[in-house]
């Protein structure tokens, strides 16, 4: 577990938007944590994902998601990611003037 470091990124996305994201981002399988931030910056929900729990075990999530993009314009999803060592050391390489994740910017200095 030492050579995985935890990358935190912040995407904004419109309600009609948010459950296809969603799924989008728990099928690519390094995402810890999902939480759902409104305009106003206040945290309406909080996902914790666990390592093999898909299909039938998310339909109540998906609901849940749904009714919340019915009732948002935009929102923000905060993602918890986890990835090694040397997946970090590629995606700074690959992506010279991107902008740096908060974790990266923090074990830079």
């Amino acid at each position: 577990m030492d050579d995985q470091k935890v990358r935190v990124d912040e995407v904004e996305v419109t309600g009609e938007k948010l459950v296809s994201t969603v799924k989008h981002l728990i099928h690519e399988g390094n995402i810890r944590r999902i939480a759902i931030k409104n305009e106003e910056g206040k945290i309406l929900m909080e996902i914790p994902l666990l390592i093999g729990v898909v299909g039938a075990a998310l339909l109540p999530l998906w609901a849940a998601i749904g009714a919340l993009a019915a009732l948002m314009t935009k929102c923000t999803l905060i993602l918890e990611r986890v990835e090694t060592k040397e997946e970090a050391r590629t995606r700074t390489r690959a992506r010279p003037g991107a902008r740096r994740s908060k974790t990266a910017r923090n074990a830079a200095r």
